[in-house]
């Protein structure tokens, strides 16, 4: 027993020994090295920033694409309303022109005290109501931001001028909610200041907007 635990201390011994007198070699690495690790961390870092804002701009681009898109479709179907308007508004003006050299007609008109619009406008003032959700949505995804000047000024004018033919109805209220409108004397004046509002707010643009809505679908279709 004695020999096997002297055999075991040498051997515990001669290991601690070739331990102790064991060379390390550390290796010596100059400024090239370095360096070249520290481009090549920097580069992986740009490399994935670039990788990330390209892929945010495709992003972008198809959004924006998608946006236009529906503020191109809601045009088209603007413009559909704009014609049906339009021929609902010529008709308005006949029987405004009727009324006016017609006095059975003026009778009807106003009687009772009331002013019986539907004798002149029988579907109402507005016949067709224009949309503007996908441009509000387009404004508050900051589009005039990612689009030329002349695509904004083209859009911000044919929107423009949809706000002002939306007036009509205002306006025309006005004039058959005054109380002058209820006087059998003074129709023919009523039915002029009618015509007029018309003839103001939407006749005359509506042939001006055809144009712009048609400028406007090229312009934004090239995106």
């Amino acid at each position: 027993m004695k020999k096997e635990s002297t055999v075991r201390k040498k051997h515990a011994r001669g290991k601690s020994d070739f331990l102790e007198n064991k060379t390390y070699v550390y290796p010596i690495r100059n400024w090239k090295e370095y360096l070249g690790e520290s481009f090549l961390i920097i580069f992986s870092v740009l490399l994935a920033l670039g990788v990330t804002e390209y892929i945010g701009k495709i992003h972008e681009k198809e959004n924006t694409k998608t946006i236009l898109k529906s503020v191109a479709d809601e045009l088209r179907r603007n413009k559909k309303a704009l014609v049906e308007m339009q021929d609902y508004n010529l008709k308005v003006f006949a029987k405004i022109d009727s009324a006016l050299t017609d006095k059975k007609i003026q009778k009807k008109l106003v009687y009772n005290d009331e002013f019986h619009l539907d004798v002149i406008a029988p579907e109402g003032i507005q016949y067709r109501y224009l949309e503007n959700a996908a441009w509000t949505i387009a404004k508050n995804n900051n589009i005039m931001s990612k689009i030329d000047i002349e695509s904004v000024s083209i859009l911000t004018r044919v929107y423009g001028d949809q706000d002002r033919i939306g007036k009509i109805e205002d306006e025309v209220g006005k004039i058959i909610f005054d109380r002058a409108s209820r006087d059998p004397k003074q129709v023919r004046k009523t039915l002029f200041l009618i015509k007029d509002n018309y003839r103001g707010w939407v006749v005359d643009r509506v042939s001006g907007m055809f144009i712009e809505i048609d400028s406007a679908l090229a312009k934004i279709g090239k995106y």
